[in-house]
C-alpha cells in the first residue's frame, strides 16, 4: 500500500532540550480511539499543526527527541522508514500509535 499523496498533521515543541513532534493521519484528528481499559483522543491541540505530506512528516522524526504518532499512514511509513519496530506498535480500535524517545 502506497502512502504517497497522504495527508498528516504535524505539530512541533521544543521543550528544554527536548524537540517533541506530534503526528497524526488528517481523517483521526479529533477522534476518540476505546479499547479496554484504553481512551485515547486524538487531540486537536496536541496534534493539529501544519498539514503535510504523510512523507514529510515522517521525515521530520530525524530530527525529533520525542515522538508521538497516531494513525495508519504515519505509522506505516515510519515502520517502512525504520523508526519504529512493528512490534512496538499499540492499536487502539484498530488504529496503530507509536512513541519514540531517543535519549
Amino acid at each position: 500500500m502506497s502512502v504517497k499523496g497522504l495527508e498528516a498533521y504535524l505539530k512541533i515543541r521544543k521543550i528544554g532540550k527536548n524537540v517533541l513532534l506530534a503526528i497524526c493521519d488528517c481523517e483521526i484528528l479529533g477522534k476518540t480511539l476505546k479499547e479496554g481499559k484504553i481512551t485515547f483522543r486524538v487531540k486537536e491541540e496536541f496534534y493539529k499543526g501544519a498539514k503535510v505530506t504523510v512523507e514529510e512528516a515522517v521525515s521530520m522524526i530525524a530530527n525529533s527527541t520525542i515522538v508521538n504518532m497516531v494513525g495508519k499512514n504515519v505509522v506505516q511509513k515510519a515502520i517502512e522508514k525504520g523508526y519504529v519496530h512493528p512490534e512496538a506498535v499499540l492499536n487502539i480500535e484498530g488504529i496503530p500509535h507509536a512513541q519514540i524517545v531517543k535519549l
